[in-house]
């Protein structure tokens, strides 16, 4: 008699182990899909709201580099003395204070195109320095004009990364 209780313990056992496998399994996927659709949701209603933080650090980062395009920073920059080297100093620091103006901007844009930035800012200081360390340059207002013909005969590093800019926004839409 025991062995036919048991046997019929484990017949009435199987169907409720099986049908608690199917609901966990069932339970378990519906918890899934669940939290992928709270993440998607979430996702999607960050973008929404971090879209426009994106955009104005794109145009932070675009009037950045608008103003330290050497054509526009020497004709907004004036020279305070007729000496090269303070007139060089002058304009790198006023590049660098707008760089540390807009560094928390890096945060809503890629690292690509932080990067991209970072280089034409170095690249606008050295073709700056280099300029000012030109034999022909014996003042401030030369170093101006050194400046401004070299940039006469190649685009500036700003121009590059400004359209790098332009077509990173483009992508977003």
């Amino acid at each position: 008699m025991d062995t036919s209780r048991i046997i019929d313990v484990f017949l009435f056992a199987i169907p409720t182990i099986i049908t608690g496998f199917i609901a966990f399994y069932f339970f378990r996927e519906h918890t899934r899909n669940e939290d992928g659709r709270r993440r998607y949701l979430l996702k999607k209603d960050m973008q929404v709201n971090a879209m426009p933080l994106r955009l104005q650090a794109y145009e932070r980062m675009a009037l950045f580099l608008e103003r330290i395009s050497p054509s526009k920073l020497l004709i907004r920059i004036i020279p305070t003395s007729s000496d090269k080297d303070d007139y060089e100093t002058l304009l790198i620091q006023s590049i660098e204070q707008e760089f540390e103006h807009n560094l928390s901007q890096q945060i809503y844009i890629t690292d690509k195109c932080w990067s991209i930035v970072t280089t034409s800012k170095n690249a606008t200081i050295q073709l700056i320095r280099k300029a000012s360390m030109s034999e022909k340059t014996d003042s401030a207002n030369k170093l101006r004009e050194v400046v401004l013909t070299e940039m006469m005969e190649r685009r500036s590093p700003s121009d590059t990364a400004l359209a790098f800019i332009k077509e990173e926004v483009s992508s977003l839409w």
